[in-house]
């Protein structure tokens, strides 16, 4: 290292040069050490815990509807539904009754005159009941009026309301399939039986559309 003024050697360190004097570069002072001081510490909050009975609501209970009130809803349902259907019969009897009168030595005449009549009567049932029950199902009251008579509805596994093609499902599933000759009969009735001893009350018809028949409490 070299004085600025004079040029002569300048020990390392030194502050002043040995010849003439001359101030060298000012020392750096070290730098101060400094740490910004902690910040406060912030309590944790943990909310009050209350009873759960005054402030959290109870989880609601499911009721399921039994064997005896699905039946009386049955019986009601029925009724409702076979009025109108005895009218038809009625109308169409009637209409046919003067062919009836003058064909009634005729059993094949009978028969062609009478049989095409209740046919009709057959699928204006079957299309009536599977719209009844679909649509009453699928609607606000989840219920027919059989069921909304007793405080009964229809939902899918998780509470919630069916749809028109589930409700459909459901009716085809028993009372369609209840229809069958010979051995239609005997599907719906282990069908009702299954109502009465399953954990959730379903019949058959329930298990095959995912539907559960519950009551209000």
């Amino acid at each position: 290292m070299f004085c600025s003024k004079c040029g002569g050697n300048v020990a390392e360190g030194a502050v002043f040069c040995a010849q003439c004097g001359q101030p060298v570069a000012a020392a750096a002072a070290p730098a101060p050490s400094y740490a910004p001081p902690p910040a406060p510490a912030v309590p944790s909050y943990s909310p009050p815990q209350y009873p759960p009975s005054q402030y959290a609501p109870a989880a609601q209970q499911v009721f399921y509807a039994g064997f005896w009130l699905r039946v009386v809803a049955a019986i009601i349902d029925g009724i409702i539904i076979g009025i109108p259907s005895a009218i038809l019969f009625l109308l169409l009897f009637a209409s046919a009754l003067p062919e009836l009168m003058h064909n009634q030595d005729n059993p094949a005449a009978l028969m062609f005159t009478f049989f095409p009549r209740f046919l009709l009567l057959v699928v204006i049932y079957i299309i009536g009941a599977w719209l009844y029950w679909a649509k009453m199902e699928s609607s606000p009251w989840q219920a027919t009026l059989g069921k909304k008579a007793l405080g009964l509805y229809v939902t899918d596994l998780r509470g919630r309301p069916v749809s028109f093609g589930q409700a459909s499902g459901r009716f085809w599933a028993g009372r369609g399939l209840g229809m069958v000759p010979y051995l239609g009969g005997l599907y719906f009735l282990i069908s009702c039986i299954c109502a009465g001893l399953t954990e959730r009350k379903q019949a058959i018809h329930d298990m095959i559309s995912s539907c559960l028949v519950l009551r209000k409490g």
